[in-house]
């Protein structure tokens, strides 16, 4: 599997090898490992046309175009094989290598993984392409797609099916991995974070439900996951409804003002972890009283995040999912729609 096919020999014979790039700095320069460009050259035949004496590779610019053809397409969520047989085709190059057996992703063998690949499973081509461009921490790239993700399929659908498994498979990746794909969360989480808040740059306008009070959304006193709360953050503005975001580990005072100041219709209260879920603060909040004698209101209450499960309290609402609480919230400013309390 690893000789050098005869067309490339005889190439290889034919003139003298191109000054080009060595294998350990494209790699660098396309963040891919060189392992996986030796795959890819196994695979999918899309190694350097010219080596020098079978020993070093050298990376012709011609080469170079190949591969970052090859990239721009499996970023976007096309498979391997298919990426490199367009690039192949792109730069004049028609020789495809030889598959390692029950490889690759032709019809009837098993998908192919190449070095630094994420466990997503059956997920959407976009999850997929996302992955592939978190792994090799290319920030533009993962910028860029996300972005496209809200602007084409909206909050909801962005968030459910292609951002959550993708997060989540960067964390199978590292609790297999020992230490190591830390960067790659870092990066993910940070450009999500980074999308859903430009989702919200659109102002509720006037005459909105503003009247009625805001969602207020805010993490319990020491919680400092607030990447849901962000998605419904963004998913309320996308609905054109009012909201005040306090982020991560709002003191209880700081909560409490908020809330009297505001007079909101709604307060979520997001808890990670059990050990953060703070039931006499969501109890004080749900009895905080505003507005003239005869005539006062109170918030409803969500509780959000795995860390309320199964600590249930009456009168309080716990939606599961991030579409469940948008339709919640969306319901209390429609009396026409009912919201069952648990």
């Amino acid at each position: 599997m690893g000789e050098i096919q005869p067309a490339r020999r005889r190439e290889s014979a034919a003139r003298p090898v191109e000054a080009g790039v060595t294998t350990g700095s494209l790699a660098r320069r396309l963040g891919v490992s060189p392992t996986t460009l030796r795959s890819w050259d196994r695979r999918y035949g899309v190694g350097p046309a010219v080596r020098s004496d079978g020993r070093h590779r050298r990376w012709t610019p011609q080469d170079v175009a190949m591969l970052e053809e090859m990239c721009r397409l499996t970023s976007a969520g096309v498979p391997p094989a298919e990426a490199a047989r367009t690039a192949r085709e792109g730069v004049g190059r028609n020789q495809p290598g030889p598959e390692l057996p029950g490889g690759g992703d032709q019809p009837g063998g098993h998908r192919s993984q190449a070095a630094g690949a994420l466990p997503l499973g059956d997920v959407r081509q976009e999850c997929r392409g996302l992955a592939r461009a978190a792994v090799r921490l290319d920030a533009p790239t993962v910028g860029d797609r996300l972005a496209s993700l809200v602007a084409r399929y909206g909050v909801v659908l962005a968030w459910d099916e292609v951002m959550v498994p993708t997060l989540h498979a960067v964390g199978r990746k590292w609790e297999s991995s020992g230490d190591r794909y830390v960067e790659v969360e870092h990066l993910l989480s940070w450009h999500i974070s980074r999308a859903l808040h430009r989702a919200t740059e659109p102002v509720a306008p006037e005459g909105s439900p503003a009247a009625a009070g805001p969602v207020v959304l805010a993490c319990v006193p020491g919680e400092q996951h607030s990447l849901a709360l962000e998605a419904l953050h963004a998913g309320l503005v996308e609905l054109g409804l009012p909201t005040r975001m306090f982020g991560a580990a709002v003191p209880t005072e700081a909560l409490t003002a908020a809330v009297r100041r505001l007079g909101p219709k709604a307060v979520l209260l997001w808890a990670q972890t059990r050990s953060t879920a703070d039931l006499p603060l969501a109890r004080h909040v749900a009895e905080t009283r505003w507005g003239v004698k005869g005539a006062r209101s109170h918030p409803a209450v969500l509780l959000g995040g795995p860390g309320w499960a199964g600590r249930p309290v009456r009168g309080m609402l716990r939606p599961p999912g991030l579409r469940d609480a948008l339709e919640t919230l969306s319901a209390l400013y429609d009396p026409l729609v009912p919201v069952t309390r648990s």
